[in-house]
């Protein structure tokens, strides 16, 4: 069983950093790809980041050279480092994870791929 725990969110301006946290509280299987996704009203649940098995990082554009997915694998914890926030990030952020072999660098934006979702974390950005 997984279990993903998300902290970090936050009321923050425009320009400002957060970084979020995702833990695996109870990591029994091998994820083979983890990532961020983020929901803001009104809209449909997007991508924001992914990580592979192999390491391999990808990004939405509207956050690339912005934003930075990273794993403490002696932690359990996924990382999303947030800089540069905008306005437009203002959304809830999902951490989400797979133990399924479809879920890979050139798949991971398919929520579908993904078994195990996070309760979400609020993320609002002023201007």
């Amino acid at each position: 069983q997984v279990m993903l725990r998300e902290s970090g969110g936050g009321a923050v301006q425009a320009g400002g950093s957060l970084r979020l946290a995702c833990e695996d509280v109870q990591y029994t299987k091998k994820r083979t790809c983890m990532g961020w996704f983020r929901q803001a009203p009104g809209k449909t649940r997007e991508e924001v980041a992914g990580l592979d098995s192999d390491g391999i990082t990808t990004y939405a554009d509207s956050v690339k050279g912005r934003f930075t997915i990273s794993k403490d694998s002696a932690k359990n914890t996924l990382y999303l480092q947030m800089n540069n926030l905008k306005p437009e990030d203002t959304a809830v952020y999902y951490c989400a994870a797979s133990t399924l072999d479809i879920c890979n660098s050139g798949s991971w934006t398919m929520r579908a791929y993904y078994n195990f979702w996070g309760q979400g974390t609020q993320v609002t950005v002023s201007s």
